[in-house]
């Protein structure tokens, strides 16, 4: 018989990607999704939503033990708990953190163990390692260097300390692809804004710079690999594909896809330029690019889009992200999407402009 699945931050860029995958492959008996974004409002594509009219929802705030059971509460139990929800906003506070990271984990893997699941998947972030170029296994040194990282790492640790928990843990690399917001999206459009400003785009620090990255479609079945697979001891798996990415190597996509030059400013002056600070630094950047989006955004009769070249201050710093993502393929799995491509990139892009978060014009 099919596994029933409970979804948590199933409205998300992983999570309704994920969704997407159980139902097309039909590989449950019922899958039902609680987050606090409602679907109708989430910039779901067409295809996504009419899939998730063939999923149960609830809206929820997953951070409140007080409302939790009812998230559980069903006709019969759920097997699977795959955790997905969290802040996904670089640069918060601690407490924003704490609530929609830590708390979020706590309660649900609680509830999950109260209620006798089989597998509680967690999805957390390869960022908790400490930043290096040489590739991280999953027993390398923890330092977490984001925010988000510290929360995560956190709620990683809690999990050790439930009860009769059967769980397992997934650390992704930068996950792109159709959906994406905040981890290959954002270089994407700040090379839209560039294209439009004819200019030269610049980046921070040096060309081989790791930035490490996973597909998302890779990233669920890779979920529902170890959601089946998995004898829920803890154990903890890499995400990442072999493409090794770096700054350097994005960037032929990147003239590819918008006929911009690209460049590096080397460590020397970048640390020059930061020596004030890279607060300042980030304003600055952030004030050239977010002005001419608003107006690409205005002269494409764009009203609303999630996307921005925003750039966060804690990216911004010459932190590898490098990570080895083969431990998982020791297990049967196996990475369908090892290499970027522009045709990918082109891809994720194709999503928001069919939402009408991009404009076409620029491609």
């Amino acid at each position: 018989s099919k596994p029933r699945v409970l979804v948590l931050g199933g409205v998300g860029f992983i999570g309704r990607n994920l969704v997407q995958y159980l139902v097309k492959n039909d590989l449950t008996s019922k899958i039902r999704v609680a987050d606090k974004m409602i679907p109708a409002l989430a910039g779901l594509s067409e295809e996504q939503k009419e899939v998730f009219n063939k999923v149960d929802f609830k809206q929820v705030n997953l951070s409140r033990a007080n409302t939790i059971a009812k998230v559980f509460d069903d006709d019969a139990p759920y097997e699977i708990v795959i955790n997905l929800a969290g802040e996904t906003k670089y640069s918060q506070t601690d407490p924003v953190y704490q609530e929609n990271i830590v708390d979020v984990v706590s309660t649900t893997a609680n509830e999950a163990a109260k209620r006798g699941v089989k597998i509680f998947v967690e999805v957390s972030t390869a960022q908790v390692y400490d930043s290096g170029s040489k590739p991280r296994k999953e027993d390398a040194k923890l330092k977490p260097w984001t925010g988000i990282a510290k929360a995560k790492l956190q709620a990683e640790e809690n999990l050790k300390k439930v009860d009769g928990l059967k769980y397992a843990i997934l650390r992704p690399a930068l996950v792109y692809g159709p959906g994406d917001l905040t981890s290959i999206t954002p270089r994407l459009v700040t090379a839209a804004v560039y294209k439009h400003l004819n200019e030269k785009m610049e980046f921070l620090w040096e060309k081989d710079l790791k930035i490490h990255t996973v597909h998302v479609r890779d990233v669920v079945a890779a979920i529902w690999h170890v959601a089946t697979k998995s004898q829920g001891k803890g154990e903890v798996y890499n995400l990442a594909d072999s493409n090794e990415t770096t700054q350097g190597s994005l960037c032929p996509h990147l003239k590819e896809i918008f006929k911009i030059e690209t460049s590096f400013l080397g460590n020397i002056k970048t640390k020059l330029a930061t020596s004030i600070s890279m607060k300042f630094v980030a304003e600055t950047a952030n004030e050239k690019h977010l002005k001419p989006w608003s107006d690409i955004c205005k002269v494409n009769n764009i009203t609303t889009s999630p996307l921005t070249p925003y750039l966060d201050e804690e990216l911004l710093y010459d932190n590898d992200l490098s990570i080895d993502g083969n431990a998982i393929t020791s297990t049967g799995f196996k990475y369908e999407y090892p290499k970027i491509t522009t045709e990918l990139l082109r891809e994720s892009l194709d999503y928001h402009v069919k939402n009408n978060h991009f404009p076409s014009s620029l491609l």
